[in-house]
């Protein structure tokens, strides 16, 4: 399907939109751009892409605003990288997974068969544990989430909390923590005898066909990389502070388009990219010792909106916020990104994939 970028006023790109677009979804791709339009005004947003995929095939794919607010740069969802935050979970998730069907991963090993230097807590804790928030490792504290210290390795990022005591006895209850996966990364370069971005990217990013994935780093050119905006409390538009992710590559490092983002999901619906039985594991609902469901699996959120089942994750990032959902059933994959600290969805995802189910 032919892309459309926008980034003039919505009246006029509404118009053009409506000639433009083929007969193929014409309603539902005109309702989608009015929520995302709205979205995007209501939270002040400087840029805005998303892509939606049916039964493997992209059906919508579009850019609204700019990347570059100075330079009035568009978003374009076939080139424009976005920070995708806390999707980077659902990535690592798939490495880990390749190293699961090799055989070379044990999910209920304690964590210091893979990082001996991780010192020992009053517990043992497993990778299943770690993936699925429920070992007991903190969270950000204070500014943390501002870092802007450069890491050199996934081991000099455990410092940050590596000599913490654990919240609670793993298992107890459901605590997120984007931590917990700064030590999954450390087990995977372990497993995988090499070293975690370069196997993320070997194994993740170019056996699905992620062209336009990488690592955020902030000293590097990385082309069609958007900048990243925030708002001020008076509803200013600024640029967001500097901030280097290198602490957390695993758990919100990356950057990516849509489409990539997209391709992703979809290798996620069936077995190909991983065996049926792996897919199955990820998604499935961790529980806690009680036996409550957490709604989350290994790397993967999960749960059901106006009665239809769900997988997916959010992202939360300096200069960005974004939406991956997954209907299994109907076969829709939904990527919304955005370039602002301060986005509302109100669901925005989620109604556009019901737009396309019929």
């Amino acid at each position: 399907m032919k892309k459309r970028i926008y980034s003039f006023s919505f009246f006029l790109f509404f118009f053009v939109s409506l000639l433009a677009q083929p007969a193929l979804y014409t309603t539902e791709i005109d309702s989608a751009i009015i929520y995302l339009s709205d979205m995007k005004a209501g939270s002040k947003v400087p840029g805005v892409s998303i892509t939606v995929m049916k039964k493997g095939e992209i059906v919508f794919s579009e850019g609204l605003g700019y990347a570059d607010l100075e330079q009035s740069v568009p978003v374009d969802p076939s080139r424009t990288k976005f920070r995708v935050g806390s999707v980077s979970k659902p990535m690592t998730a798939a490495a880990l997974a390749k190293l699961y069907e090799a055989g070379k991963i044990d999910l209920d090993a304690p964590i210091q068969k893979y990082v001996p230097s991780f010192p020992k807590k009053e517990h043992d804790i497993t990778l299943r544990q770690l993936a699925g928030h429920i070992a007991g490792i903190r969270h950000y504290r204070g500014n943390e989430f501002l870092s802007a210290k450069n890491y050199e390795t996934v081991l000099e990022g455990l410092d940050i909390f590596k000599e913490d005591p654990l919240l609670f006895k793993p298992g107890e209850k459901y605590s997120y923590s984007s931590y917990a996966w700064n030590l999954i990364s450390a087990a995977i370069e372990a497993a995988a005898e090499e070293e975690f971005l370069s196997y993320v990217d070997r194994i993740v990013f170019d056996e699905i066909g992620m062209e336009h994935t990488a690592a955020d780093h902030v000293d590097s050119l990385i082309p069609n990389r958007t900048r990243y905006y925030a708002l001020t409390a008076g509803g200013e538009i600024v640029n967001a502070p500097f901030v280097d992710n290198s602490y957390k590559w695993a758990g919100g490092g990356f950057i990516a388009t849509t489409e990539d983002l997209a391709k992703f999901g979809q290798a996620h619906l069936k077995e190909g990219y991983l065996k049926k039985a792996t897919l199955e594991l990820w998604r499935r609902s961790q529980k806690t010792n009680d036996g409550k469901l957490t709604n989350y699996g290994i790397g993967w959120r999960s749960g059901e909106y106006n009665g239809k089942k769900w997988f997916g994750h959010s992202g939360g990032s300096v200069g960005g916020i974004t939406q991956l959902i997954i209907y299994p059933e109907q076969e829709i994959v939904v990527a919304v990104l955005t370039n602002s600290s301060d986005v509302n969805y109100r669901n925005v995802h989620h109604r556009i994939a019901h737009l396309f189910m019929n």
